[in-house]
Protein backbone atom coordinates (compact mmCIF):
# COMPACT_ATOMS: atom_id res chain seq x y z
CA UNK A 1 0.00 0.00 0.00
CA UNK A 2 2.81 2.36 0.89
CA UNK A 3 4.44 1.56 -2.43
CA UNK A 4 1.20 2.36 -4.34
CA UNK A 5 0.81 5.66 -2.47
CA UNK A 6 4.40 6.60 -3.29
CA UNK A 7 3.87 5.81 -6.99
CA UNK A 8 0.63 7.84 -7.03
CA UNK A 9 2.33 10.78 -5.39
CA UNK A 10 5.22 10.59 -7.85
CA UNK A 11 2.84 10.53 -10.82
CA UNK A 12 0.88 13.49 -9.46
CA UNK A 13 4.07 15.48 -8.96
CA UNK A 14 5.29 14.62 -12.47
CA UNK A 15 2.01 15.74 -14.03
CA UNK A 16 2.07 19.02 -12.11
CA UNK A 17 5.64 19.66 -13.14
CA UNK A 18 4.77 18.91 -16.76
CA UNK A 19 1.79 21.30 -16.72
CA UNK A 20 3.92 24.02 -15.17
CA UNK A 21 6.52 23.54 -17.86
CA UNK A 22 3.87 23.75 -20.58
CA UNK A 23 2.44 26.89 -19.00
CA UNK A 24 5.87 28.40 -18.82
CA UNK A 25 6.55 27.53 -22.45
CA UNK A 26 3.18 28.94 -23.54
CA UNK A 27 3.81 32.15 -21.61
CA UNK A 28 7.24 32.47 -23.16
CA UNK A 29 5.82 31.95 -26.64
CA UNK A 30 3.08 34.55 -26.03
CA UNK A 31 5.60 37.07 -24.71
CA UNK A 32 7.85 36.40 -27.71
CA UNK A 33 4.95 36.89 -30.12
CA UNK A 34 3.95 40.13 -28.40
CA UNK A 35 7.53 41.38 -28.53
CA UNK A 36 7.79 40.46 -32.21
CA UNK A 37 4.51 42.22 -32.99
CA UNK A 38 5.61 45.33 -31.10
CA UNK A 39 8.91 45.34 -32.94
CA UNK A 40 7.03 44.95 -36.23
CA UNK A 41 4.83 47.94 -35.40
CA UNK A 42 7.84 50.02 -34.46
CA UNK A 43 9.64 48.96 -37.63
CA UNK A 44 6.62 49.84 -39.77
CA UNK A 45 6.13 53.17 -38.05
CA UNK A 46 9.76 54.10 -38.61
CA UNK A 47 9.56 53.32 -42.30
CA UNK A 48 12.19 50.58 -42.05
CA UNK A 49 10.07 47.84 -43.65
CA UNK A 50 11.57 45.94 -46.57
CA UNK A 51 9.91 47.82 -49.41
CA UNK A 52 9.95 47.77 -52.35
CA UNK A 53 11.19 44.30 -53.23
CA UNK A 54 9.88 44.59 -56.81
CA UNK A 55 9.04 47.34 -59.27
CA UNK A 56 6.08 49.57 -58.45
CA UNK A 57 3.20 50.33 -60.84
CA UNK A 58 2.05 53.91 -61.32
CA UNK A 59 -1.52 53.90 -62.65
CA UNK A 60 -2.39 57.23 -64.29
CA UNK A 61 -6.09 58.11 -64.60
CA UNK A 62 -5.65 59.99 -67.86
CA UNK A 63 -3.97 59.52 -71.23
CA UNK A 64 -0.31 59.71 -72.09
CA UNK A 65 0.90 63.25 -72.66
CA UNK A 66 -1.95 64.86 -70.72
CA UNK A 67 -1.50 67.19 -67.76
CA UNK A 68 -1.65 64.45 -65.11
CA UNK A 69 0.64 62.12 -67.05
CA UNK A 70 3.15 64.90 -67.74
CA UNK A 71 3.47 65.67 -64.03
CA UNK A 72 3.69 62.06 -62.86
CA UNK A 73 6.39 60.76 -65.20
CA UNK A 74 9.27 63.10 -64.27
CA UNK A 75 8.37 62.86 -60.58
CA UNK A 76 8.37 59.06 -60.75
CA UNK A 77 11.71 59.00 -62.58
CA UNK A 78 13.26 60.96 -59.70
CA UNK A 79 11.45 59.01 -56.95
CA UNK A 80 12.61 55.63 -58.22
CA UNK A 81 16.19 56.69 -57.60
CA UNK A 82 15.35 56.81 -53.89
CA UNK A 83 13.20 53.67 -53.93
CA UNK A 84 15.84 51.59 -55.71
CA UNK A 85 13.18 50.04 -57.96
CA UNK A 86 11.45 51.24 -61.12
CA UNK A 87 8.05 52.93 -61.12
CA UNK A 88 6.34 51.58 -64.23
CA UNK A 89 3.77 54.07 -65.52
CA UNK A 90 0.56 52.71 -67.03
CA UNK A 91 -2.26 54.85 -68.44
CA UNK A 92 -5.74 53.46 -67.76
CA UNK A 93 -8.21 55.94 -69.19
CA UNK A 94 -12.00 56.15 -69.18
CA UNK A 95 -14.92 56.97 -66.92
CA UNK A 96 -13.56 60.38 -65.82
CA UNK A 97 -10.63 58.51 -64.28
CA UNK A 98 -12.81 55.88 -62.59
CA UNK A 99 -11.32 52.97 -64.58
CA UNK A 100 -7.87 53.57 -63.10
CA UNK A 101 -9.33 54.27 -59.67
CA UNK A 102 -11.25 50.99 -59.61
CA UNK A 103 -8.22 49.08 -60.89
CA UNK A 104 -5.97 50.23 -58.05
CA UNK A 105 -8.71 49.62 -55.50
CA UNK A 106 -9.05 46.03 -56.75
CA UNK A 107 -5.35 45.32 -56.11
CA UNK A 108 -3.76 44.33 -52.79
CA UNK A 109 -3.13 47.13 -50.27
CA UNK A 110 0.64 46.64 -50.42
CA UNK A 111 1.92 49.83 -52.03
CA UNK A 112 2.88 48.23 -55.33
CA UNK A 113 0.04 49.91 -57.25
CA UNK A 114 -0.10 53.69 -57.00
CA UNK A 115 -3.09 55.70 -58.17
CA UNK A 116 -1.79 58.82 -59.92
CA UNK A 117 -4.74 61.11 -60.38
CA UNK A 118 -6.48 64.45 -60.32
CA UNK A 119 -9.44 65.82 -58.40
CA UNK A 120 -12.25 63.95 -60.13
CA UNK A 121 -12.72 60.98 -57.72
CA UNK A 122 -13.79 63.36 -54.97
CA UNK A 123 -17.06 63.81 -56.88
CA UNK A 124 -17.65 60.27 -58.15
CA UNK A 125 -20.17 59.30 -55.51
CA UNK A 126 -22.32 62.43 -55.67
CA UNK A 127 -22.34 62.31 -59.48
CA UNK A 128 -23.16 58.61 -59.62
CA UNK A 129 -19.95 57.75 -61.48
CA UNK A 130 -18.58 55.32 -58.87
CA UNK A 131 -18.95 54.37 -55.22
CA UNK A 132 -15.24 55.05 -54.73
CA UNK A 133 -13.71 58.38 -53.69
CA UNK A 134 -10.32 59.32 -52.28
CA UNK A 135 -11.79 58.39 -48.88
CA UNK A 136 -11.02 54.80 -49.93
CA UNK A 137 -7.33 55.65 -50.40
CA UNK A 138 -4.49 57.27 -48.48
CA UNK A 139 -2.69 60.17 -50.10
CA UNK A 140 1.06 59.53 -49.98
CA UNK A 141 1.86 62.76 -51.81
CA UNK A 142 -0.17 65.77 -52.97
CA UNK A 143 1.78 67.57 -55.68
CA UNK A 144 -0.15 70.78 -56.16
CA UNK A 145 -3.13 72.45 -57.77
CA UNK A 146 -3.73 74.74 -60.71
CA UNK A 147 -5.17 78.17 -61.28
CA UNK A 148 -7.98 78.34 -63.80
CA UNK A 149 -9.83 81.14 -65.51
CA UNK A 150 -12.75 82.10 -67.72
CA UNK A 151 -11.70 82.57 -71.35
CA UNK A 152 -13.32 83.77 -74.58
CA UNK A 153 -12.09 84.12 -78.14
CA UNK A 154 -10.27 87.26 -79.26
CA UNK A 155 -13.30 88.45 -81.25
CA UNK A 156 -15.84 87.79 -78.47
CA UNK A 157 -18.25 90.56 -77.56
CA UNK A 158 -17.81 89.68 -73.88
CA UNK A 159 -15.21 91.61 -71.91
CA UNK A 160 -15.99 90.37 -68.39
CA UNK A 161 -17.57 87.48 -66.53
CA UNK A 162 -20.31 89.87 -65.42
CA UNK A 163 -21.32 90.46 -69.03
CA UNK A 164 -21.56 86.68 -69.62
CA UNK A 165 -23.63 86.21 -66.47
CA UNK A 166 -25.95 89.11 -67.27
CA UNK A 167 -26.50 87.84 -70.82
CA UNK A 168 -27.39 84.36 -69.59
CA UNK A 169 -29.76 85.71 -66.95
CA UNK A 170 -31.40 87.87 -69.60
CA UNK A 171 -32.26 84.75 -71.57
CA UNK A 172 -29.52 84.86 -74.20
CA UNK A 173 -28.19 81.52 -75.47
CA UNK A 174 -24.72 81.65 -73.87
CA UNK A 175 -22.75 78.50 -74.70
CA UNK A 176 -20.05 76.91 -72.55
CA UNK A 177 -17.60 74.47 -74.14
CA UNK A 178 -17.32 71.64 -71.61
CA UNK A 179 -15.99 68.10 -71.26
CA UNK A 180 -19.12 66.67 -69.67
CA UNK A 181 -20.37 66.06 -66.16
CA UNK A 182 -17.54 66.09 -63.63
CA UNK A 183 -15.06 67.76 -65.97
CA UNK A 184 -13.28 71.03 -65.20
CA UNK A 185 -15.56 73.44 -67.16
CA UNK A 186 -18.63 71.72 -65.72
CA UNK A 187 -17.24 72.09 -62.18
CA UNK A 188 -16.51 75.79 -62.58
CA UNK A 189 -19.87 76.42 -64.25
CA UNK A 190 -21.49 74.96 -61.12
CA UNK A 191 -19.51 77.42 -58.99
CA UNK A 192 -20.60 80.33 -61.17
CA UNK A 193 -24.24 79.21 -61.07
CA UNK A 194 -24.04 78.82 -57.29
CA UNK A 195 -22.83 82.41 -56.86
CA UNK A 196 -24.74 84.20 -59.63
CA UNK A 197 -27.75 82.05 -60.51
CA UNK A 198 -26.81 82.17 -64.20
CA UNK A 199 -27.09 78.97 -66.24
CA UNK A 200 -25.45 78.18 -69.55
CA UNK A 201 -26.00 75.85 -72.48
CA UNK A 202 -23.19 73.33 -72.20
CA UNK A 203 -21.74 71.86 -75.39
CA UNK A 204 -19.63 68.75 -74.72
CA UNK A 205 -16.24 68.05 -76.27
CA UNK A 206 -13.85 65.15 -75.72
CA UNK A 207 -11.09 67.10 -73.97
CA UNK A 208 -10.14 70.46 -72.49
CA UNK A 209 -8.05 71.08 -75.60
CA UNK A 210 -11.05 70.49 -77.88
CA UNK A 211 -13.19 72.78 -75.73
CA UNK A 212 -10.55 75.49 -76.01
CA UNK A 213 -10.40 75.02 -79.79
CA UNK A 214 -14.18 75.44 -79.97
CA UNK A 215 -13.90 78.82 -78.25
CA UNK A 216 -10.96 79.86 -80.42
CA UNK A 217 -13.02 79.02 -83.49
CA UNK A 218 -16.16 80.79 -82.29
CA UNK A 219 -18.24 77.60 -81.91
CA UNK A 220 -18.88 78.39 -78.23
CA UNK A 221 -18.91 81.60 -76.23
CA UNK A 222 -16.56 80.65 -73.42
CA UNK A 223 -14.83 77.87 -71.54
CA UNK A 224 -12.64 77.32 -68.47
CA UNK A 225 -8.89 77.03 -69.00
CA UNK A 226 -5.95 75.99 -66.85
CA UNK A 227 -3.11 78.45 -67.11
CA UNK A 228 -0.79 75.75 -68.44
CA UNK A 229 -3.10 75.04 -71.37
CA UNK A 230 -3.99 78.64 -72.24
CA UNK A 231 -0.91 80.72 -71.46
CA UNK A 232 0.40 80.73 -75.03
CA UNK A 233 -2.94 81.84 -76.49
CA UNK A 234 -3.02 84.54 -73.82
CA UNK A 235 0.38 85.78 -74.95
CA UNK A 236 -0.62 85.70 -78.62
CA UNK A 237 -3.94 87.41 -77.94
CA UNK A 238 -6.04 84.57 -79.39
CA UNK A 239 -7.74 84.03 -76.03
CA UNK A 240 -9.05 86.77 -73.78
CA UNK A 241 -8.85 85.84 -70.10
CA UNK A 242 -11.75 87.51 -68.33
CA UNK A 243 -10.87 86.52 -64.77
CA UNK A 244 -8.88 84.05 -62.66
CA UNK A 245 -10.36 81.80 -59.98
CA UNK A 246 -7.63 82.62 -57.50
CA UNK A 247 -6.84 84.62 -54.39
CA UNK A 248 -3.62 86.08 -55.79
CA UNK A 249 -2.68 87.53 -59.16
CA UNK A 250 -0.44 85.56 -61.51
CA UNK A 251 2.74 87.46 -62.43
CA UNK A 252 2.65 86.59 -66.13
CA UNK A 253 -1.03 87.60 -66.34
CA UNK A 254 -1.07 90.65 -64.10
CA UNK A 255 -3.71 92.38 -66.21
CA UNK A 256 -6.28 89.59 -65.66
CA UNK A 257 -8.56 90.41 -62.70
CA UNK A 258 -9.47 87.98 -59.94
CA UNK A 259 -13.03 86.66 -59.94
CA UNK A 260 -13.58 88.18 -56.49
CA UNK A 261 -13.26 91.67 -58.00
CA UNK A 262 -16.62 91.04 -59.71
CA UNK A 263 -18.14 88.54 -57.30
CA UNK A 264 -16.73 88.80 -53.75
CA UNK A 265 -18.85 85.81 -52.66
CA UNK A 266 -16.51 83.58 -54.68
CA UNK A 267 -14.01 83.94 -51.85
CA UNK A 268 -15.70 81.14 -49.88
CA UNK A 269 -14.70 78.65 -52.59
CA UNK A 270 -11.12 79.85 -52.95
CA UNK A 271 -8.40 78.82 -53.28
CA UNK A 272 -9.80 76.26 -55.68
CA UNK A 273 -8.46 74.36 -58.64
CA UNK A 274 -7.85 70.92 -60.10
CA UNK A 275 -5.22 69.11 -58.05
CA UNK A 276 -2.81 66.20 -58.58
CA UNK A 277 -1.76 63.50 -56.13
CA UNK A 278 -0.48 59.98 -55.60
CA UNK A 279 -2.58 57.53 -53.62
CA UNK A 280 -2.49 53.99 -52.25
CA UNK A 281 -5.37 51.77 -51.25
CA UNK A 282 -6.44 52.32 -47.65
CA UNK A 283 -5.03 49.61 -45.39
CA UNK A 284 -1.51 49.83 -46.80
CA UNK A 285 1.20 49.41 -44.15
CA UNK A 286 2.16 52.72 -42.53
CA UNK A 287 5.84 52.00 -43.07
CA UNK A 288 5.28 51.44 -46.78
CA UNK A 289 3.36 54.70 -47.05
CA UNK A 290 6.17 56.52 -45.26
CA UNK A 291 8.77 55.12 -47.66
CA UNK A 292 6.70 56.21 -50.65
CA UNK A 293 6.00 59.66 -49.18
CA UNK A 294 9.68 60.24 -48.48
CA UNK A 295 10.71 59.12 -51.97
CA UNK A 296 8.22 61.44 -53.68
CA UNK A 297 9.06 64.31 -51.31
CA UNK A 298 12.74 63.97 -52.22
CA UNK A 299 11.87 63.92 -55.91
CA UNK A 300 9.51 66.89 -55.50
CA UNK A 301 12.26 68.98 -53.91
CA UNK A 302 14.65 68.33 -56.79
CA UNK A 303 15.44 71.53 -58.69
CA UNK A 304 14.60 69.91 -62.04
CA UNK A 305 11.10 68.99 -60.86
CA UNK A 306 10.49 72.43 -59.43
CA UNK A 307 11.21 73.71 -62.93
CA UNK A 308 8.58 71.31 -64.29
CA UNK A 309 6.01 72.68 -61.85
CA UNK A 310 6.96 76.24 -62.77
CA UNK A 311 6.64 75.56 -66.49
CA UNK A 312 3.20 74.01 -65.93
CA UNK A 313 2.16 76.90 -63.66
CA UNK A 314 1.34 74.45 -60.85
CA UNK A 315 0.85 75.85 -57.34
CA UNK A 316 3.30 73.57 -55.53
CA UNK A 317 2.12 71.98 -52.26
CA UNK A 318 4.06 68.82 -51.43
CA UNK A 319 1.53 67.74 -48.78
CA UNK A 320 1.48 64.36 -47.05
CA UNK A 321 -0.37 62.79 -44.12
CA UNK A 322 -2.87 64.93 -42.21
CA UNK A 323 -2.08 68.05 -44.25
CA UNK A 324 -3.01 66.25 -47.47
CA UNK A 325 -6.13 64.75 -45.90
CA UNK A 326 -7.29 68.17 -44.67
CA UNK A 327 -6.86 69.70 -48.13
CA UNK A 328 -8.81 66.88 -49.79
CA UNK A 329 -11.65 67.09 -47.26
CA UNK A 330 -11.92 70.87 -47.68
CA UNK A 331 -11.87 70.65 -51.49
CA UNK A 332 -14.58 68.00 -51.50
CA UNK A 333 -16.79 69.87 -49.01
CA UNK A 334 -16.56 73.16 -50.93
CA UNK A 335 -17.30 71.53 -54.26
CA UNK A 336 -20.23 69.45 -53.00
CA UNK A 337 -21.73 72.52 -51.32
CA UNK A 338 -21.40 74.49 -54.55
CA UNK A 339 -22.95 71.73 -56.64
CA UNK A 340 -25.84 71.45 -54.21
CA UNK A 341 -26.46 75.21 -54.20
CA UNK A 342 -26.31 75.23 -58.00
CA UNK A 343 -28.87 72.42 -58.17
CA UNK A 344 -26.42 70.16 -60.02
CA UNK A 345 -26.83 67.46 -57.36
CA UNK A 346 -29.39 66.70 -54.70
Amino acid sequence: MKMKKMIALFLAFAMAASMAACGSSSTAQTEAAQTEAAEGETQAASGSVDFPKDNVNGIVQWGEGGGTDSLMRPLSTLAQETLGKSIVIQNKTGGTGSIATQYVYDQAADGYNLLMGAENPELYKVLGISELTYDDFDCVFLIGDETTGVVVGKDSKYTSLTEIVDAAKAGENVTLATTGTGGLPWEVAALITSITGAEFKQVQYDSDASAKTAVLGGECDFTICKIQSGIEEYKSGDLKWLCLLATEAVDEMSDVPLVTAEYPDFEKYLPWGPFYGIFVKKGTDAGVEEILSNAFATAFADESYQEVLKSFHINAMGYTGEEAAAYLASWQENMVNALTEAGAIQ
